[in-house]
């Protein structure tokens, strides 16, 4: 059993031993909407596919701070507001061809 530090008070293998089926089915998930994307002739070029893959490669680089990598794959970088949102609710993924 691996011992636990200050960050987290639950030894690693009982992190694993929790949280590990569920986090394989989000990865499947994820897998069979991608391959639902390429089936339907997806826009590679859509930004919010790349964003995601740019995502998933942030997975594979160790580090504490994966989730907040991964978010800021997803937010927008610019520090200015935009006068007026150009529609009701979100896209989920930041548009860097988006002219507001």
């Amino acid at each position: 059993m691996t011992g636990t530090n200050e960050h987290c008070p639950i030894p690693s293998d009982e992190v694993i031993g929790r949280y590990f089926l569920e986090h394989r089915a989000k990865l499947i998930d994820i897998a069979a909407f991608l391959d639902r994307v390429e089936r339907a002739g997806g826009d590679p070029d859509d930004f919010r596919l790349q964003a995601m893959q740019k995502a998933i490669a942030q997975l594979g680089i160790s580090g504490a701070d994966r989730a907040r990598r991964v978010q800021e794959v997803f937010s927008d970088p610019t520090d200015q507001p935009i006068e007026t949102a150009p529609m009701k609710g979100a896209l989920g993924a930041f548009n860097p061809q988006d002219p507001s």
